[in-house]
């Protein structure tokens, strides 16, 4: 079995410097490094992650601790954030825990500030629960994936821009009367990117000259949510709306199905808007704002890894770019 001592003589370089190199702990030359991973490889060595941690003095784990594992936007998220920490050589720690749980207090409470980990990845922190300040107070480097501080890193896309490009494109439709469907305007109980998103749709509306169509049918961001605040909305023949923009694909395609159950033609008579571009959204024919959430994991462990690097740095955000797919699901109203 080939050793450390092995890979330096190889490289023609030390001991340390070819630990550096594969550890990814201290400067090492791009150079220096690529050959050193190079006669890592010939000689097949793989470094033991104690002797790794020993010696870096890092863990080699990441935290990620996620509200849910079974919705696609979450499922697409972990995906990115996985292939980055394999590709730096780091384990994944990960914690499914949904909002408003005793095990997810414990968690914050108990769990972590007891974990030895190098980094954690927060996905859907809870504003009211002060999730946030406990992360902090753990003092691992940190990034939050959606909800964010001026004083923390992270990634996310800009909600209220991406409901802006829904509800404008329904607008140069030429549709008036805009509902917001899914999703809750109180971000203290809710996801916060739901709240930024009916606030893009109300600002679009509000330049438009809309103000008095302004309503929201609040619920779930799932497709029965949307389903059920759908026929909620839609039940009244007098007072419907001709389009929808929904909090999320998931919320949209469950008001597809609602509206036909309806007896309503999408998008002869009610246009509608997702926003995300699920797996199902081509399916389906929705028209939507396209987010990648892959792009958004692998960018968060980027940032993370900066963050471990240079602990005392400033806080670092970035913001994915999205954009307008039209598909079937909207036209010019009647």
């Amino acid at each position: 079995m080939s050793t450390i001592a092995d890979v330096a003589a190889r490289a023609g370089v030390s001991k340390a410097t070819a630990s550096r190199a594969l550890s990814g702990g201290g400067y090492v030359s791009a150079p220096t490094r690529e050959k050193v991973r190079a006669a890592a490889s010939e000689l097949s060595y793989v470094a033991h992650s104690s002797a790794t941690s020993l010696a870096t003095g890092r863990s080699l784990s990441v935290g990620v601790i996620m509200p849910a594992l079974d919705r696609w936007f979450f499922a697409e998220l972990l995906a990115g954030i996985q292939a980055g920490l394999l590709a730096s050589g780091q384990d994944l720690v990960l914690y499914g825990i949904r909002e408003r749980t005793a095990e997810r207090a414990q968690l914050f409470e108990e769990v972590l500030p007891r974990r030895r980990l190098d980094g954690i990845i927060a996905v859907g922190i809870q504003p009211s629960a002060r999730e946030l300040e406990r992360l902090i107070r753990v003092e691992s480097p940190l990034v939050s994936i959606g909800a964010y501080s001026e004083g923390t890193s992270a990634v996310s896309i800009d909600d209220a821009g991406a409901a802006r490009i829904a509800t404008e494109h329904l607008i140069d439709l030429g549709h008036r009367d805009i509902a917001f469907l899914g999703g809750t305007a109180d971000a203290a109980t809710h996801a916060f990117g739901d709240e930024r998103r009916l606030a893009g749709y109300r600002q679009a509306m509000m330049a438009a000259g809309l103000a008095a169509f302004v309503r929201h049918a609040d619920g779930e961001p799932t497709m029965p949510g949307g389903y059920e605040a759908a026929v909620r909305m839609l039940g009244d023949r007098q007072s419907r709306p001709t389009a929808l923009v929904a909090v999320c694909d998931e919320a949209a395609i469950g008001a597809v199905v609602g509206a036909r159950r309806l007896g309503l033609s999408v998008p002869a008579e009610l246009s509608i808007v997702g926003i995300d571009d699920h797996e199902h959204a081509e399916m389906f024919a929705l028209t939507t704002v396209r987010q990648q959430p892959r792009a958004q994991g692998l960018a968060a462990v980027e940032v993370l890894r900066r963050r471990m690097d240079a602990p005392d740095a400033a806080p670092e955000r970035q913001v994915l770019p999205s954009e307008l797919v039209v598909r079937a699901s909207t036209a010019a109203p009647r």
